[in-house]
């Protein structure tokens, strides 16, 4: 995939507290987000910063192997610090539900029963009770459950957290998450990575075309 390559041989620097990866299936947004997780010490099936080493997976994917985060200093004494100290969250998709369903009561995750939630109620639980603290924070697709309103309240919980000195890094395909104020936006395909502004995303565009005129899309797909 290009933007893996180019990650692989060239990196790619965070800038702002809140960023998002945007692209279309099969561009590698979610492989990177992954090992992005993997390079805090997160572990690659989702979960908390500060699990302990017997219920954590420490096998790692193909780029979790060879990518390397340069951390900021206050980064570095994080991960270096105790164990408790450690303040991160990665919300990945294939597990996500599997979370909400089996995590609510466990010490150390949150309090609310979310397996008689919704899906899209308990994802909120979830980001109410563990994207709080300053720390690094990693989602892939977190819009997956999520009705209009919810997305808006995601919307204000990254931006509150970019604020408080958190970072949050996202894959997402959600023109409402991207739009969150002060992300830095890169568009992730087949010309690799692209910081862009959110008026020129492609998604962007897609749906406002959609939105504006759904027949121009469907006359290819039916027979209407």
């Amino acid at each position: 995939m290009p933007a893996v390559a180019e990650v692989v041989e060239h990196g790619v620097e965070f800038t702002h507290p809140v960023t998002f990866l945007v692209g279309d299936n099969g561009s590698g947004k979610s492989t990177l987000v992954e090992a992005i997780a993997e390079g805090f010490k997160l572990d690659a099936r989702g979960g908390r910063a500060a699990r302990k080493a017997g219920n954590a997976d420490t096998t790692k994917t193909a780029l979790g192997e060879v990518l390397r985060l340069e951390t900021t200093a206050k980064g570095a004494r994080m991960l270096a610090g105790p164990r408790l100290k450690k303040k991160g969250f990665f919300l990945r998709a294939e597990t996500a539900f599997s979370m909400t369903e089996n995590l609510g009561g466990v010490p150390g995750y949150w309090d609310e029963n979310t397996a008689e939630m919704s899906h899209g109620e308990g994802f909120l639980a979830v980001f109410r009770s563990m994207f709080r603290d300053p720390g690094f924070y990693v989602m892939d697709e977190p819009e997956s459950a999520l009705s209009f309103t919810a997305c808006l309240q995601l919307v204000a919980l990254m931006h509150e957290l970019g604020e408080a000195g958190a970072q949050v890094v996202c894959a997402t395909h959600s023109p409402i998450l991207a739009s969150t104020p002060g992300a830095d936006i890169i568009e992730v395909g087949e010309h690799g990575l692209r910081r862009v502004k959110w008026s020129d995303l492609q998604l962007v565009d897609h749906w406002r075309r959609y939105l504006d005129n759904p027949g121009a899309y469907l006359r290819h797909l039916t027979d209407s």
